[in-house]
């Protein structure tokens, strides 16, 4: 794990946000980093070769056709916006 999924994982492990999530957990042919599966939820981290990515796109899409909603924050997000993130993780779970 990279240190800014190191920093999240510290702060949505163990249900402290009220859910279950598992890290690193491989999911058909991708991995994602974070997933909760009761909130049909995945949390991707990323860093520059990210930017513009058309495969995490065709990715995002798959998850979505399984029923899962993805969100993405930059790594400089964790690092500099760490409630932000969590704020924006718990709004999407209490959908």
């Amino acid at each position: 794990m990279t240190l800014e999924e190191r920093l999240l994982w510290a702060r949505i492990r163990g249900k402290q946000l009220g859910v279950s999530f598992r890290r690193q957990e491989p999911m058909g042919r991708y991995v994602a980093d974070f997933v909760c599966y009761g909130k049909f939820l995945i949390v991707e981290l990323d860093g520059s070769q990210h930017f513009k990515n058309e495969a995490d796109v065709v990715r995002d899409a798959d998850m979505w056709e399984k029923g899962f909603t993805t969100l993405r924050f930059w790594n400089s997000e964790v690092m500099t916006n760490m409630e932000g993130v969590l704020e924006k993780i718990q709004q999407t779970l209490g959908r």
